[in-house]
């Protein structure tokens, strides 16, 4: 007996797949993780076509091999044990795939409150920009408001001296101290 084929998957996502022989198992796999994702029994045992499927469903994850002879069953039990128990391994392309992702995770984590706080910045310096704009058109109408008591101010203090140059002009004229 022969193991052809052996993958781990996720849900019904092949993580990592190995086939020692040619052909096309990807249909027949993804009906049986399939199958093995609504059962949700720990082993399963499913023929499809000349292949005998094995799987070992443990926390979402599925190990799977297929065989080529239906009637021995404790290789198969064997090797999917063995994948099992192996799967905690450091150096295994699942751990460092894993570790990858943790990692990405962690990056696009970091890139999301970065950004966060950049938009937080932003909003303060909006704000602030907005009082800035705020109180530079208060000050603008009070400047105005400024210049029209100055002028009004300005024109009476012009009344007033040409009123009293006025005054001084025809008290000298009316005593002759100014000829004529």
């Amino acid at each position: 007996m022969t193991i052809t084929y052996s993958c781990v998957a996720n849900g019904r996502a092949v993580l990592a797949e190995l086939a020692l022989t040619g052909g096309s198992y990807q249909e027949a796999v993804a009906t049986v993780l399939k199958l093995v994702l609504l059962r949700a029994e720990p082993k399963t045992i499913m023929q499809m076509g000349s292949f005998v499927y094995h799987t070992l469903f443990i926390d979402g994850i599925t190990y799977l091999c297929a065989t080529d002879n239906a009637l021995d069953t404790i290789t198969p039990s064997a090797f999917l044990k063995n994948m099992k128990y192996n799967k905690n391994q450091e150096n295994t392309p699942i751990s460092t795939l894993r570790s990858q992702v943790t990692d990405v995770k962690n990056i696009m984590s970091q890139n999301i409150d970065e950004i966060l706080e950049s938009e937080n910045r932003l909003s303060i310096f909006t704000d602030r920009t907005n009082d800035l704009q705020t109180t530079a058109k208060e000050s603008q109408k009070t400047r105005k408001a400024l210049r029209r008591m100055w002028w009004k101010h300005f024109r009476k203090v012009i009344i007033i001296t040409v009123a009293i140059l006025l005054s001084i002009i025809i008290i000298l004229l009316s005593t002759k101290v100014i000829p004529t």
